[in-house]
């Protein structure tokens, strides 16, 4: 089988693209490299970096019927190394004024959850795992 590698792209079906663009950039950096704009020249798609992941993009598609449909679901998670990392997101996303679920143990990592404005619940997941005795406390 061929070695895969990495991920391109992922993409979010949001109702209000601008938003969007202005909630992640706030929130992640995002910076935008590509529109896309339909027949009326009306930007209906994005595509842009985020602060930290270099070679993975991110994509928006306006798309308000999907977006509710998807409202809830958590499509990714983005990955820092340890618990202060996480920590430093909480902070981030407090100082920002975005509703957060502070830091929290989860199955196999320190995980802070939240909602982009479409109700897209996202992750910041950590790659280290909590010692015994933090997931039994």
């Amino acid at each position: 089988m061929p070695a895969l590698g990495g991920i391109h792209h992922v993409k979010f079906a949001v109702s209000d693209i601008q938003r969007s663009i202005d909630w992640y950039g706030r929130v992640f950096g995002f910076t935008t490299t590509m529109e896309f704009k339909d027949d009326e020249g009306i930007v209906r798609g994005s595509v842009g970096k985020l602060t930290g992941l270099d070679n993975t993009l991110l994509a928006f598609r306006e798309n308000a019927e999907l977006s509710e449909s998807l409202s809830g679901f958590d499509p990714v998670s983005f990955a820092v190394q340890g618990k202060a990392e996480v920590q430093a997101w909480v902070d981030h996303l407090n100082a920002e004024g975005v509703e957060n679920s502070g830091l929290r143990i989860a199955a196999i990592g320190y995980i802070v959850f939240f909602h982009d404005p479409d109700g897209i619940k996202l992750h910041v997941y950590s790659f280290d795992t909590p010692s015994p005795d933090e997931v039994e406390a």
